[in-house]
């Protein structure tokens, strides 16, 4: 039937689909509720047949254990029949589909990740997501039930399939909606971002589209939650597989089809990729960071953030990140200097904060490095120096970072990146002290180009900063590269042990040096007590410290 004109509908006869790219924050059930109203009805008002909303929008996603707490489900039914009755009153004959968490109470309250498709005020149907993810950050088995139909639903005689984020990846849940007589589909996603993620989405709806002659209009969500970022990008692909339109990235948009049961038409203008820096990974992935970084200052209710500023490239990125993601006049720099930071690190630190234009405050932990070593000499009973004392400098600036945060509810971001975190190369209750890491999955070669890509927008950090030899400043002399490979090769055996799960032998068949590979992989095991520990940070990559990757602290087990 697909290419077919609906029986009564002339050949110009078409229908408008509006697909709404927002924000919904996970529990704000009654705000997320006003937002679907406010675009039905707006949308309806401009001739709107068909209003679609992503994923779980009336909850947020990922809701997670919030799904046990029956008072949680209890507001979700209130806040859709609220919606229900609005769009009764409020939309004419438009059609309105959205997201949201349903119980079958005929089969024992089984919990569904679902989708209703409402009209004239009334549930017309409910469609629920067959394919459940449960790898990587995803771990819906724990709350819902599998589906197992293809619902399509019909819209001025327009018969439109429904399906739900990870199905459009199964191509059987695809070929279901076509064989119900589907003439195009409408895909509902919270699709979290990852570097390359835009590629891989087009690819699989192309490949649909090609093999089964349909229309796809996929509409993701946007912003931050926890660890997660939502790129939006919501794509339309015609049957013949060409894009025909695509929303903004990690913004709020709006996209108009005009859909004729053959063809679907958008007056939307898609912005060239190719040789575009806004569509490179480091300024879509520095977009991300900068997204993640506001929405969790926001929607944790914080007034600003402090950040202990070193003069390295770490605290630079981090502070250029936390500027863009919500003003200067809400990022305040401290910069702790002890007897062993360096003149430059001085002079970079205040460059970097005058650049920006934050708050710069300098407070000198000397006199309270001095008093914990004065209070533990008895203790140490004259031990030699060590890691002890470079630990103590950290966790002094921990302390008064945390003291800044307590007086002025500002919240603490920490600094580290992957590579740190990976190895350990990072104090516990020290510079580990924060809220939330915006750089924590992201590894120190890429922190590099993330700089230069921002400094090509406007120069932020200092260029001594990106060409000096990294260090933690805890001792004299002291680099980095004394106690780790060079980081294009430490960020190359984490990126095929952590991410890719490559065996040893493999690793060091690409041509790196065993006895790295051995020291990295054995740093990164013994250091899982200290992630566990680390404040939550964002996910840019598949495999991230966190959500992503779970492993016991208490192990036996070691990769031989």
């Amino acid at each position: 039937m697909s290419g077919e004109k609906p029986v009564g509908l002339s050949s110009s006869a078409s229908i408008r689909i509006v697909m709404v790219q927002d924000v919904f924050q996970v529990g704000d059930i009654k705000s997320n509720a006003d937002k679907i109203i406010d675009a039905s009805i707006m949308a309806s008002e401009q001739g709107a047949d068909l209003v679609i909303f992503p994923e779980l929008a009336l909850v947020g996603y990922p809701p997670e254990d919030l799904l046990h707490r029956q008072g949680f489900l209890m507001q979700t039914r209130k806040e859709c029949l609220r919606i229900q009755q609005h769009l009764r009153q409020t939309v004419g004959d438009t059609g309105v589909v959205f997201g949201l968490p349903v119980e079958d109470k005929n089969h024992g309250g089984r919990l569904y990740n679902a989708a209703i498709y409402i009209h004239q005020g009334k549930i017309e149907q409910t469609c629920f997501k067959q394919s459940l993810p449960n790898y990587s950050v995803f771990d819906e088995l724990r709350y819902f039930e599998a589906g197992s139909e293809s619902v399509v639903i019909d819209v001025r005689g327009y018969r439109l399939g429904l399906l739900i984020c990870e199905d459009v990846w199964q191509a059987d849940c695809v070929k279901r909606a076509r064989q119900n007589g589907a003439q195009a589909v409408i895909v509902l996603n919270a699709s979290p971002f990852h570097i390359n993620k835009h590629h891989e989405r087009i690819k699989i709806l192309q490949d649909h589209a090609s093999r089964f002659g349909l229309a796809i209009m996929y509409l993701n969500m946007t912003g931050g939650q926890d660890e997660l970022v939502f790129d939006g990008d919501s794509l339309v692909v015609d049957k013949s597989a060409t894009l025909v339109a695509r929303a903004k990235l990690f913004e709020k948009d709006i996209l108009e089809l005009d859909f004729d049961g053959d063809d679907v038409v958008s007056q939307h203008l898609i912005e060239p990729e190719q040789g575009n820096k806004a569509f490179s990974d480091e300024a879509v992935t520095y977009k991300a960071l900068v997204t993640g970084v506001r929405d969790f200052v926001r929607q944790n209710g914080f007034s600003g953030v402090v950040i202990g500023l070193s003069g390295g490239v770490d605290s630079a990125l981090t502070l250029a990140i936390a500027v863009d993601a919500i003003g200067a006049q809400n990022v305040q720099a401290v910069m702790m200097p002890s007897r062993y930071t360096a003149d430059m690190s001085l002079h970079d630190a205040q460059a970097e904060a005058d650049l920006l234009g934050v708050r710069y405050d300098v407070i000198e932990i000397e006199p309270i490095f001095d008093q914990f070593l004065s209070s533990l000499a008895p203790v140490f009973n004259g031990a030699e120096a060590d890691t002890t004392e470079e630990n103590l400098q950290a966790r002094c600036r921990g302390m008064l970072l945390m003291a800044i945060s307590n007086k002025t509810g500002r919240m603490v971001l920490t600094t580290g990146n992957k590579s740190e975190m990976a190895v350990g190369y990072a104090t516990l209750y020290g510079d580990m002290c924060g809220g939330f890491a915006p750089i924590k999955d992201v590894c120190k070669t890429r922190v590099y180009r993330l700089c230069r890509y921002r400094n090509s927008v406007s120069a932020v950090i200092p260029e001594r900063v990106l060409t000096r030899p990294p260090t933690a400043e805890l001792r004299e002399d002291q680099c980095d590269q004394d106690s780790l490979p060079e980081y294009d090769i430490l960020d190359r055996i984490l990126e095929l042990s952590v991410e890719q799960d490559w065996p040893i032998d493999e690793i060091v068949a690409e041509g790196i040096d065993r006895a790295d590979v051995l020291h990295v992989i054995t740093l990164v095991q013994r250091n899982e007590h200290k992630r566990r520990q680390s404040a939550p940070g964002i996910r840019i990559t598949r495999r991230a410290f966190g959500r992503d990757r779970r492993y016991p602290i208490t192990s036996g087990y070691r990769r031989k």
